[in-house]
């Protein structure tokens, strides 16, 4: 396995993240929240930024 790929973090419209290997062309939906890394660095920033893990259109309704 490969240690040496650079990651980017993908979000999408519900909140969700994804890590992603940077020189990959993003998959519809999906849009760089900007940071980019390591695997070990980009899943420290989702597990920072991505508290809540219910899709945003669920958090509305649920109030």
């Amino acid at each position: 396995m490969r240690d040496d790929i650079t990651y980017q973090v993908l979000v999408n419209d519900e909140g969700q993240y994804s890590l992603w290997p940077a020189d990959h062309d993003v998959p519809a939906g999906w849009r760089p929240d900007g940071t980019t890394g390591t695997k070990a660095e980009c899943s420290a920033h989702v597990d920072r930024v991505w508290t809540d893990m219910r899709p945003l259109s669920l958090q509305r309704r649920m109030g």
